[in-house]
């Protein structure tokens, strides 16, 4: 289940990544650009976005939402209860998240994890989320597995507590704890406790964090799971979406169907919270292991509710969230003093919190920074916004929104957005109200806001480099830092009321789901030879358009590796016509969105649109990509980000195993050889220069070597002269094309553990890697779905064994990257600090069992092949799912019906079949293991697993 401060925010997901440097701006003139067409105005923005329903509430109080869509046949599933940590007594912080944790694991009719029991009916986007104010869960399903969701869901809300043991409790209890350990396992971990300490008073409903204190998970008895279930998780504290294939009288019958025999629970009682405010300014200075000190100012402002919240977003997105925002143009990309800067709101029902970010640049005076920054912020509020800043900050809000109501599930999409206005505003149509704020903001309305919140008391917090302080770790509630299964054992375990007999409910079938039917693929060619990929997509009016070019991080110059990441964050810091803060405007002006980034094997330059403004868009993307200015200036202040994103990726324990692994599978003479992070060495870094740049993309971004995919609310007839217009001209330069040279050497690779110290680290974070007999041109299908049992799915062997049985980490796994050549196999697990030895053994077994004497179940072997099957509707709901799956198809040489056929080619796998391939693919033997942890308290552990240990560096 996710944890997050931006529960929208996917979680992070492993594979070989791309390089994301955020859109910076230059603050340099460079000729000014034609005049681009006038963009769609506001209001019509505001018209498109409707999200039509009809609701209705059952005797018992659940009150039901239903959204018909039929572009897909899935139904979004989102239930919302109005319960979260603000709800949470004295004594018993991170009980909402712990409670989450277990209404995954069974109910009476429905035992054990539900989410094996999700993925069968071929689930996708499904979760469960809890925060201050409400704690979710949700899924999208085939329309014929609607039942069975129903059931799940109604099981657990009526039917929970005779399912609960003391096992599970314990169990998930260490879960959370290593999910709270992660989380403080990284950069920066411990600020939230730092700004709720700071900002809010003794016995302030949100003054605790949502993950809670170590001593109160550990106090959590299962008479406070009964009391919890029974107070709050009532059908009459609930708000159920359904949002998809379906209609409003057959929502009606299945709802009552399955809830409508659950009785209601006691009336909620809300917690109500005040929005304090300061009595003076507060500092306060941490010290962490980061690369750069970062700079906090906060304030607690107003909740959702409020009329101000708009406004106070706006000003905020123009101080520091716009790519041309004040603090970018003058901080970043001007005076050169912070390599990132940042401003938004995070809000909350009651209250929100409004805060001010920047990364100092390494070497520049913190203070002198804060003080700059103050001053900044003094001038903003004295003078305010312009008109057209108010205006791209309400284009870009617009634009965003839009794009997010593709989906009918997961964490942004309709059926979100009706429940959280339900049971936030008790409005399901509350996203209307402020979408027109925020097209009827004027620089007054964003002023007034600003100056009323912002002026008030701010906590100033620094986050400087060093090593944490014992204060600053007990903010964090860790003083009582027990093992997760501790329960003093002088002590009888508290005796919980026995709960009353389980109500019998018969488990529903599936009715039958139609295979996917994935829409025409149509191509086309430029006059220059560009091939043209087009597949339609008309649920939102957006169009996607990706130009990829066959370069990638595999292209990377070796002698300067980080040369492909810096070209690709310098296309959009300005052309021969535009300056970077001019391409930033127009994207904004536009509600468009340009981003370039490498993955392994391409560089892809996206652009998303408005469909009314999808010329002026193309035209913007073409200009970013053929005349890259690639100016001196630029060139050196892009350099020191992308420096500083090393230096940070070295703090951090995935990139820190990322970037050292690679060269140990393939050698360092591979294209794939490098660090997964795809951000360079500091070395190479620091030796490209501008001229290796042009040459690089002279070499590899070009017309001969382009394909351009688009998907969206248009036509191949009528985007096909837009292209021409901007791309058709296009010439190959003089220079000749890159080529890529796919060749092992000889080295031998022996299997072996190489430890990175960490100090002061509260958990270890492992990834292991071995290099398999097959390419991504293979089309490895039946090795990619054995790895489902082993590693790649939710009830996979390595998480099943470490996490819910053990309790010794929050997630583990292994996964296979979609590469076009050699493919690896990694292991990854972050896993609490005591336990690191015994993980890696355990991993071991498990995947040395799978490979030999304990080989694929026949169970485990239909579950997968459902779960693939049933979900491929599901996963191609978006244009952006489409672009996606028409990219890799292309990339890897698949033909454009293959997610058609894959249903076909599942059905007829054997589980011997799924074992054949994995033992034919996989050595165990030959897996190198990467540990980053605290090493005075991990060595001894694993000089008994087994392996040679080494200790590792990450010099460069």
């Amino acid at each position: 289940m996710t944890f997050s401060p931006h529960s929208r925010r996917l979680a992070l997901m492993l594979g070989l990544s791309s390089l994301a440097l955020a859109p910076t701006m230059q603050a340099v003139a460079a000729p000014r650009a034609a005049s681009a067409a006038a963009p769609a105005p506001l209001s019509s923005l505001v018209s498109a976005v409707d999200i039509p329903y009809e609701q209705f509430t059952l005797k018992n109080g659940l009150r039901v939402i239903v959204h018909t869509d039929r572009k897909a046949p899935v139904v979004g599933v989102s239930i919302w209860y109005h319960v979260g940590s603000r709800f949470e007594p004295a004594g018993k912080t991170g009980f909402a998240h712990l409670f989450e944790h277990l209404m995954f694991y069974g109910s009476e009719n429905a035992d054990g994890p539900f989410f094996g029991r999700l993925e069968d009916i071929g689930a996708t986007d499904w979760n469960g989320t809890t925060w201050f104010d409400r704690t979710n869960y949700f899924e999208t399903v085939p329309t014929g597995a609607l039942d069975r969701a129903l059931f799940l869901e109604s099981d657990r809300m009526g039917h929970l507590l005779g399912a609960v043991t003391q096992t599970k409790l314990d169990t998930q209890r260490g879960v959370v704890q290593n999910e709270k350990r992660m989380g403080e396992n990284e950069p920066y971990g411990l600020v939230e406790y730092a700004q709720l300490a700071a900002m809010l008073p003794e016995g302030h409903p949100y003054r605790h964090s949502t993950i809670g204190s170590m001593a109160d998970l550990n106090a959590a008895s299962l008479a406070d799971v009964q009391t919890w279930f029974k107070t709050h998780y009532g059908p009459n504290n609930a708000v159920l979406v359904l949002a998809g294939d379906i209609d409003v009288p057959t929502a009606k019958a299945k709802v009552e169907k399955w809830f409508g025999n659950i009785p209601a629970g006691p009336a909620p009682q809300d917690v109500d919270a005040t929005v304090p405010t300061l009595d003076k300014d507060v500092e306060k200075v941490m010290h962490d292991n980061v690369a750069a000190t970062r700079l906090y100012r906060n304030w607690i402002v107003p909740g959702v509710n409020s009329d101000d919240l708009t406004q106070l977003d706006l000003a905020m997105s123009v101080f520091g969230g716009l790519g041309s925002s004040r603090l970018d143009n003058i901080l970043v990309r001007g005076e050169k003093v912070a390599v990132a800067a940042k401003a938004s709101i995070q809000p909350f029902e009651k209250l929100s919190i409004a805060e001010i970010t920047v990364d100092v640049k390494p070497g520049q005076d913190a203070a002198a920074v804060g003080r700059r920054l103050d001053q900044l912020l003094a001038d903003y509020l004295a003078k305010g916004p312009t008109a057209d800043e108010v205006q791209r900050a309400a284009t870009a809000q617009l634009s965003g929104t839009i794009g997010g109501l593709e989906k009918v599930g997961g964490f942004s999409g309709k059926a979100v957005t009706l429940a959280e206005g339900a049971v936030y505003s008790n409005d399901p149509a509350k996203y209307k109200k402020d979408l027109a704020a925020y097209a009827a903001a004027t620089p007054q309305s964003v002023s007034e806001a600003a100056r009323k919140w912002l002026s008030r008391p701010v906590f100033r917090l620094t986050v400087a480099p060093g090593e944490r302080s014992a204060e600053d770790n007990a903010l964090a509630g860790n003083a009582t830092h027990r093992p997760a299964y501790f329960r003093d054992p002088k002590k009888p375990a508290p005796i919980a009321a026995t709960p009353p007999p389980p109500t019998k409910v018969a488990e529903p079938g599936i009715e039958p789901v139609k295979d996917l039917e994935f829409p025409t693929v149509e191509h086309a060619k430029l006059k220059n030879g560009i091939p043209i990929v087009f597949a339609r997509r008309a649920t939102v009016p957006v169009v996607r358009v990706s130009v990829s070019f066959d370069a990638g991080n595999a292209a990377d110059d070796k002698a300067k590796l980080g040369t492909a990441g810096l070209t690709a964050a310098l296309l959009d810091e300005g052309t021969t016509t535009r300056s970077s803060i001019q391409i930033a405007e127009e994207q904004e002006r536009l509600g468009a969105s340009i981003s370039a980034g490498n993955g392994m094997d391409a560089t892809n330059v996206g652009l998303y649109a408005l469909k009314p403004n999808l010329d002026a868009s193309l035209g913007l993307l073409a200009d970013v990509i053929r005349n890259p200015a690639f100016a001196p200036a630029e060139v050196e202040r892009l350099r020191g980000q992308v420096l500083t994103r090393i230096a940070a990726e070295k703090t951090e324990p995935m990139p820190i195993a990322q970037r050292l692994l690679p060269p140990l599978l393939y050698g360092q003479a591979h294209p794939y050889g490098i660090p997964f992070t795809g951000s360079g060495t500091e070395s190479g870094v620091k030796a490209v220069t501008r001229a290796d740049l042009v040459a690089f993309h002279d070499k590899w971004l070009r017309p001969d070597n382009a394909t351009i995919f688009v998907t969206g609310d248009t036509t191949l007839a009528d985007v096909m002269p837009l292209l021409e217009k901007r791309f058709g001209d296009w010439k190959a330069p003089k220079a000749a094309k890159g080529t890529k040279l796919f060749r092992m050497d000889r080295m031998m690779r022996p299997s072996r553990i190489i430890l990175v110290d960490k100090p002061q680290s509260p958990q270890s974070m492992i990834l292991a890697g071995l290099l398999t007999n097959k390419a991504g041109t293979d089309n490895p299908v039946t090795l990619l779905t054995a790895n489902e049992v082993l590693g790649g799915s939710s009830t996979s062997r390595l998480i099943m064994d470490l996490r819910e049985t053990k309790g010794w980490a929050y997630y583990a796994g292994s996964a296979l990257p979609g590469v076009k050549e050699t493919i690896p196999l990694l292991v990854y697990a972050p896993v609490q600090t005591d336990k690191t030895g015994e993980s890696i053994i355990a991993a071991r077994k498990d995947i040395g069992d799978f490979l030999t004497a304990r080989g694929t179940t026949e169970a485990e072997r239909n579950q997968t092949i459902n779960s693939q099957i049933l979900s491929l509707p599901g996963s191609f709901e978006t244009s952006s799912d489409l672009l996606g799956a028409m990219m890799r198809n292309r990339m890897l040489g698949r033909p454009d019906d293959y997610y058609e056929t894959l249903p076909g080619v599942y059905r007829a796998m054997t589980a011997a079949d799924l074992d054949k391939a994995a033992r034919e693919a996989i050595d165990p033997a030959r897996l190198i293991w990467v540990v980053v942890g605290d090493a005075k308290l991990v060595k001894p552990q694993l000089d008994a697993v087994g392996l040679p240990v080494e200790m590792g560096t990450l010099a460069d």
